[in-house]
């Protein structure tokens, strides 16, 4: 377990910006001259959580390795087909339910999979506020289709954790290089070094940085 901090325990509240927020942009702007630009330039705009554990996790694996527009398309019709996006109507829909609402037949094992394990108690969001990120994510990959991406991405939107830095993310990746290198792609040891300079804000950090390439917040 983790003691508790500013932006765990402390500040979570689903739908409203964490109460961190202005003071970790603050402390990123006046720390980091490039950062500062981002913060700037987004100011007013910041992190929101869907709030729901289940259907964020749940969209999470629907919008794998597609685009967001066709992610956005496969949801509603996902949506369509379910209902009320809970462990219990995925659980009464089943698997051949799901057939021909454009997921494919992995998706919708990992979909199912998912929840089983909220069903049987295997998996109790109530616990994670106690956990830090590290065992978060240990839970979370121990259902089918999740992997420490998609996880990291469940601690940054719908924990609203300050300091995940998920270095898989190409995004990131991208706006780190053109922003901090001329563009030039780093190894991923020099990224990891590299943000060091924001802990312990390392999400916001990453969340203007996501900005930079897209002006349009992400939620998940």
């Amino acid at each position: 377990m983790q003691a508790e901090k500013p932006g765990v325990a402390s500040t979570y509240n689903p739908y409203m910006t964490p109460l961190y927020w202005t003071q970790a942009s603050e402390e990123l702007a006046a720390n980091d001259p490039l950062m500062a630009e981002l913060v700037a330039r987004y100011r007013g705009a910041s992190l929101v959580s869907r709030g729901d554990p289940f259907s964020t996790l749940a969209r999470s694996i629907v919008g794998q390795q597609i685009s967001v527009k066709a992610a956005d398309s496969v949801w509603a019709r996902f949506v369509a087909r379910v209902g009320e996006v809970t462990p219990s109507q995925v659980g009464l829909v089943g698997e051949e339910g799901l057939a021909g609402c454009g997921l494919s037949q992995r998706k919708i094992e990992y979909v199912n999979d998912l929840a089983r394990h909220f069903l049987s108690g295997k998996m109790n969001p109530a616990l994670w506020v106690d956990l830090d990120d590290e065992a978060v994510i240990a839970e979370l990959v121990g259902v089918r289709g999740i992997g420490r991406w998609t996880a990291e991405m469940f601690l940054i939107f719908n924990l609203m954790r300050p300091d995940v830095f998920p270095l898989d993310d190409i995004g990131l990746q991208r706006a780190v290089f053109e922003r901090y290198f001329d563009g030039e792609k780093q190894p991923r040891r020099v990224l990891l070094a590299h943000g060091e300079r924001w802990r312990p804000w390392r999400s916001v950090a990453t969340w203007y940085l996501w900005r930079s390439l897209d002006p349009l917040p992400v939620a998940y």
